[in-house]
């Protein structure tokens, strides 16, 4: 049994989806609408159905046919409805340049199926229609004041003023900085001519976060994220679009390593960046501590000099791709020697001395006078070495890590006795 049909009337042409209510709705095999077979049907319970109906005229009575039989009838009336004439309530930018090409936004209703939009007597370059209420145009070349109409299958309605402009072109000269982050975010200065009355500022396709207008020769705007490279930043105004300027987005910069990794704590050493996007480095620093001085070799190394510092930092690098990641840098202390034992002994090598002190650790030379020789760090305050042979008397011993050289203890080389 069928208690009601919504809509309950529809387009002649078909398609108007319509619910049917009641009761009994199990395993229907067919839909109605007079002799003619729904478009299609849905059983969403047993008490409803939805039907697209089909071509049709006049007034027709909608049946369900299930496994118990064929229900009652509810009229169903097939209504030519007329098509709305479209008419335009708005245009955005409301003027634009005497040569065309730039686009507008056409506001109104009626605009589903539109066939043309004119400019006074002239076609659009192009149009979309967006929505029943919405279309984008380029405007053709044109002169003074006219209408901007659409004409759609009910006409052509009332339209809105647009005006031709007779203003110079902008031009660009320059954007400082000429790079940023691929995040955006970073204010930019446009200088050139012509600018007052700018309406957008465009980094490739993508408009500014934000831009104000400064003066005829200057605009400054923020620039919207972006991928990795070159984009033309242009500005359009009445008399249409600026040529462009180029600008790089900068990709964050990474660091993968130091060498060494090690220094002294008064500083002096050069220690080598790897990494990534250092093109354009601005500042390293060691902790919260600019280096002494840096040089960007290529875009994956950096040399800096380390500056005074202590205990273990992170280096960094800015670019104008931002801040990178931090890699540990360790100050190392200038070593000290305290003790020696034995303090002398034979001519020949081969002697194991212990050498005592502080900041041992990281030892990477022992030198008896300038002869360097083998040794093992055996802790921060003990390491031992073996002496290489040398002439009779005093010989100064010293060791040298990451931190310095340090002081000298003396070891004294004694002849065997002769009879």
């Amino acid at each position: 049994m069928i208690s009601s049909v919504t809509p309950a009337a529809g387009s002649p042409g078909g398609g108007t989806l319509v619910t049917l209510t009641g009761s009994n709705f199990i395993q229907p095999s067919a839909v109605r609408f007079g002799p003619i077979l729904a478009t299609s049907f849905t059983v969403v319970s047993a008490t409803q159905i939805t039907a697209v109906a089909p071509p049709g005229s006049g007034t027709v009575q909608v049946t369900v046919t299930g496994p118990g039989g064929t229900s009652n009838g509810l009229a169903y009336s097939y209504v030519s409805v007329p098509v709305p004439v479209p008419v335009v309530s708005g245009v955005s930018p409301g003027q634009g340049p005497a040569a065309g090409g730039n686009t507008v936004t056409l506001t109104g209703s009626g605009f589903t199926g539109a066939t043309a939009v004119r400019f006074g007597a002239a076609n659009a370059t192009t149009f979309t229609v967006i929505s029943a209420t919405q279309i984008t145009a380029v405007a053709p070349p044109g002169s003074g004041t006219v209408q901007v109409t659409v004409t759609g299958p009910g006409g052509t309605g009332s339209g809105v003023a647009y005006g031709y402009v007779s203003a110079p072109v902008p031009v660009l000269t320059s954007v400082s900085p000429g790079q940023g982050p691929v995040g955006g975010g970073n204010t930019v200065t446009l200088t050139g001519n012509d600018l007052t009355g700018v309406t957008a500022v465009t980094f490739g396709s993508t408009p500014a976060t934000s831009f104000s207008v400064v003066s005829a020769t200057q605009i400054t705007a923020v620039a919207p994220p972006g991928a990795t490279g070159p984009v033309q930043i242009t500005v359009t105004g009445p008399g249409g679009t600026s040529n462009g300027v180029t600008y790089f987005y900068v990709g964050v910069p990474t660091l993968t390593g130091a060498a060494p990794a090690l220094g002294p704590v008064v500083g002096g050493n050069t220690v080598t960046l790897t990494g990534t996007n250092l093109l354009g480095a601005t500042a390293v620093r060691f902790g919260a501590t600019p280096a002494s001085s840096f040089t960007v070799v290529s875009a994956t190394q950096i040399t800096a000099v380390a500056p005074p510092g202590s205990g273990t930092v992170q280096i960094t690098a800015v670019t104008p791709g931002g801040a990178s990641n931090g890699v540990p840098y360790t100050y190392v202390a200038v070593p000290v020697l305290t003790g020696l034992s034995p303090t002398e002994g034979p001519l020949i090598a081969g002697t194991t001395v212990t050498l005592f002190g502080s900041g041992l650790t990281t030892t990477s030379t022992v030198l008896f006078g300038t002869t360097p020789t083998s040794f093992t760090v055996v802790s921060d305050v003990w390491v031992t070495a073996l002496a290489p042979s040398g002439p009779a008397g005093p010989v100064n011993v010293r060791v040298t890590t990451p931190g310095g050289t340090s002081n000298s203890l003396v070891y004294t080389r004694v002849a065997a006795p002769g009879i």
